[in-house]
C-alpha cells in the first residue's frame, strides 16, 4: 500500500497529540522509521549510552513532571536492556511508555534467527509491567498510544510496553490520530467522606501516613492535617509533601521506632497512597491498634498490607478535599497535634543519626546546595537511605527519587538527567555509592554532552559497603564486596565531566555549590569518613 502514512510516522504523531516533546532511547536497526519522523513533530530526542539509563531516565523526567516518561529502544537486547529501569518505575508506580519494535508481522512462531530475536519478547516485558501490547496494523498504533495513556492516568500508574512490529514502521496505511482520553479522577463518594470524616473528627491521636500517591494533593494534605492537629509522617516516595519545616511535619522513615511509637498510639491512622509495603517499613508492618483509613486510587492496594477498617478508592487530592469539607466547622480540636509531631520527629532524629551517623556531614551539605526547591536523585546506596531519606529536608513533593520497591544499583544519575531536562529551572544532584555508580557510570558521557550543571555526588565507602555489612552480622566470610582503586574524578574527566575531590564539609559544600552553575556536569568524591 503506497497510502497513507508510515507505522513509524503514524508512531510518533500519536505521541506528539499526547503532548510527548522529549523521548529518551538510542536508535538501532529496527526502530529508524521511527527516528525519521522525531524532527517532523517537535519531539526532542535524548540518547542516554544504555538502554537502562534511557528507562531510568524517562523514570526521572516521570517522576518530577508528574508526566509519563517516554523510552524508545530496538528489539531484543535493547528492550530487556530497558527492562530492570521500567520494573523499577512499575514498583514504584511511575508512568513510563516503553516503545520497541517487534519481529515481523509473519515471523515464524518458533523463530528463524532473525537479528535481535528472542523467544517472546512480548511476554517478557508483560511479565514485568502493566502490560506489553503488541500491535497487529498500522491503524493500531495511535489507538494503543491512546489506550496506553489512558491506562497510566486511570488508578495506580505503571508503566506500559507498547511493541510494533517492526515490518509495520515502513509500512503504509490510514492511520487516523485518536485524542487523548480525557480521564476524570475519582471522587469520593458523599456518604463515604462523611463516615471518614466522622471517625477523623472523633479521633483524640489522629495521625496522617503519606505516600508518593499523595503528591499531586499535597496541598488538600497540609489543609487536612491543619483541620485535623494531626502529625503527618511519609514514605520515601512522599516525602516533602508536607514541608519538614511544618509544625506537624514528622518527617520521612517509616522504619524507625519513634515513627512506629507514634502510630501505634494512635486511634485513628489515615494513610494516604501508601502501599505501606515493606520496602519503607523494613522492620515488620504497622502496629495499628486504632482505626485505619486508607485512601488510594487502586482498589486493589487498598486492602494490600495492611486491611483498613474503612477503604476510601478515590483520587488523593479529591478525596482529602471530601474530607476536609465533611469535618465540623470551626477551628480544631485541641489535640496537642503539633507536641506529638515535634516529639515524634525529635525522637525519630535521635535514632536516625545513630543509623546514618557517617552521612550527616554530607547531607547537610546536600541541603545547603539544593535549597528549598532542588531536586535530590538518590540511588539505592547508604548514603542514601541511612542519610538523605532522613536526614535531608524537604519542601515539596516529587523533590526526592529514590528507587525504594525495586532497589535496583544505578538509578541516580540517569534519573537526574531526566529530572533536569524535565525541570530545568530547578537545582538538580544525583546521590550514588562508589559502588552503584559503576552501574551506569556512561552515563556522565551523556550529561557531559547535554551540558548539564548537574552533581554527581559520589559517597566512597570502598565497595559494597551494606552487603559487606550483612556478611559480618552473618558471621559469613567477609568477600566479594570490596571495589577499591577507582580513580572517579580521572573518570569523570575521561567522560567529558569536571571531577573533583571533597575531603571535608566546606569542600564539599563548595564543590556542589559551584556544580550547579558549572558548564557541564561536575563528579564529586566523596570518601566516606571510615573511608579516608
Amino acid at each position: 500500500m503506497t497510502g497513507g502514512t508510515t507505522g513509524g510516522e503514524a508512531l510518533v504523531a500519536a505521541l506528539a497529540a499526547h503532548g510527548v516533546d522529549t523521548v529518551f532511547g538510542i536508535p538501532g536497526t529496527h526502530n529508524l522509521p521511527v527516528y525519521a519522523a522525531l524532527a517532523r513533530h517537535g519531539v526532542r530526542h535524548v540518547s542516554p549510552r544504555h538502554e537502562q539509563g534511557a528507562a531510568f531516565a524517562a523514570d526521572g523526567w516521570a517522576r518530577v513532571s508528574g508526566r509519563p516518561g517516554v523510552c524508545l529502544t530496538t528489539t531484543g537486547p535493547a528492550v530487556l536492556n530497558a527492562a530492570t529501569a521500567a520494573a523499577q518505575s512499575y514498583s514504584d508506580s511511575v508512568p513510563v511508555l516503553l516503545i520497541s519494535p517487534g519481529m515481523p508481522l509473519d515471523h515464524p512462531g518458533r523463530g528463524n534467527g532473525l537479528l535481535h530475536e528472542v523467544k517472546d519478547q512480548r511476554a517478557a516485558l508483560d511479565a514485568l509491567l502493566a502490560y506489553s501490547h503488541r500491535v497487529t496494523s498500522v491503524a493500531e498504533i495511535p489507538l494503543a498510544v491512546a489506550q496506553a495513556y489512558a491506562a497510566m492516568g486511570t488508578g495506580r500508574p505503571r508503566p506500559v510496553h507498547l511493541e510494533i512490529p517492526l515490518d509495520l514502521l515502513d509500512a503504509r496505511a490510514p492511520a487516523p490520530l485518536v485524542p487523548p482520553v480525557p480521564v476524570t479522577p475519582a471522587a469520593l463518594p458523599p456518604g463515604l467522606a462523611r463516615q471518614a470524616a466522622r471517625l477523623l473528627a472523633a479521633a483524640e491521636r489522629p495521625v496522617i501516613v503519606a505516600g508518593g500517591g499523595s503528591a499531586d494533593g499535597h496541598r488538600e494534605l497540609r489543609e487536612l492535617a491543619e483541620r485535623l492537629d494531626a502529625p503527618v509522617v511519609t514514605t520515601a516516595a512522599g516525602k516533602g509533601t508536607v514541608p519538614d519545616d511544618h509544625p506537624l511535619a514528622v518527617g520521612a522513615g517509616l522504619h524507625h521506632a519513634a515513627v512506629h511509637d507514634l502510630i501505634a498510639g494512635s486511634d485513628v491512622v489515615l494513610a494516604v497512597g501508601t502501599e505501606l509495603a515493606p520496602c519503607d517499613l523494613w522492620n515488620g508492618p504497622l502496629e495499628i491498634t486504632g482505626t485505619l483509613l486508607r485512601v488510594d486510587s487502586d482498589a486493589q492496594t487498598v486492602i494490600t498490607n495492611a486491611r483498613p477498617d474503612l477503604p476510601l478508592v478515590a483520587d488523593a487530592a479529591l478525596a482529602l478535599r471530601a474530607l476536609a469539607s465533611a469535618l465540623p466547622a470551626g477551628p480544631p480540636p485541641a489535640r496537642d497535634g503539633a507536641h506529638r509531631a515535634r516529639t515524634a520527629r525529635a525522637e525519630r532524629a535521635a535514632q536516625a543519626r545513630t543509623e546514618g551517623a557517617a552521612h550527616l556531614e554530607m547531607t547537610q551539605a546536600l541541603g545547603r546546595a539544593l535549597g528549598p526547591t532542588g531536586v535530590l536523585a538518590a540511588d539505592s546506596a547508604m548514603a542514601a537511605y541511612y542519610g538523605a531519606l532522613s536526614h535531608l529536608p524537604a519542601h515539596r513533593p516529587r523533590t526526592f527519587l529514590y528507587p525504594a520497591g525495586l532497589g535496583t544499583l544505578g538509578y541516580a544519575l540517569p534519573a537526574a538527567i531526566g529530572a533536569k531536562l524535565a525541570r530545568p529551572e530547578v537545582p538538580v544532584i544525583a546521590l550514588h555509592g562508589d559502588g552503584g555508580l559503576m552501574f551506569t557510570v556512561q552515563e556522565l558521557a551523556a550529561a557531559a554532552t547535554l551540558r548539564l550543571p548537574l552533581p554527581v555526588l559520589v559517597s566512597d565507602n570502598g565497595g559494597y559497603g551494606e552487603i559487606r555489612n550483612e556478611m559480618a552480622d552473618r558471621h559469613d566470610p567477609v568477600h566479594a564486596v570490596d571495589l577499591p582503586g577507582t580513580d572517579f574524578v580521572a573518570l569523570a574527566q575521561a567522560l567529558g565531566c569536571h571531577g573533583v575531590r571533597a575531603r571535608d564539609p566546606e569542600q564539599l559544600a563548595d564543590a556542589l555549590s559551584a556544580a550547579l552553575t558549572a558548564d557541564r556536569p561536575t563528579l564529586v568524591h566523596w570518601p566516606e569518613p571510615a573511608a579516608r
